[in-house]
């Protein structure tokens, strides 16, 4: 399982690596990989950090945009029976299936 952490307004993966025995970081929505390892948390928030602001550096040293642009579009492939599901219970609630899929995504996200 894999948590979230948030370094200088930036959010980050986190698990545990049992292969180095330690945890490891990985920054989400960057357009390159910033990630960092520490023994602790305290350790980890400090790791994260320093790598996030090397990777800006280089990004801004080489005119690349760091952050990913998110569309707002995405395609989902489904088993057609829960395809079927999810458009009777969008409909069920008087939504077309993108805005109760989009309901549903941000209610999970929320509880995230």
């Amino acid at each position: 399982m894999k948590n979230i952490i948030e370094i200088d307004g930036h959010k980050a993966t986190v698990a545990f690596d049992p292969e180095i025995g330690m945890l490891r970081g990985e920054f989400l929505g960057l357009t390159g990989g910033a990630d960092f390892y520490a023994q602790n948390v305290e350790q980890l928030y400090v790791e994260g950090a320093k790598s996030l602001k090397i990777f800006l550096a280089m990004c801004a040293e080489k005119g690349i945009e760091p952050f990913r642009e998110f569309s707002g579009r995405f395609n989902v492939r489904l088993d057609p029976s829960l395809h079927e599901a999810a458009v009777t219970a969008a409909a069920a609630e008087d939504k077309s299936l993108n805005e109760w899929v989009a309901q549903a995504i941000e209610t999970a996200a929320q509880a995230s």
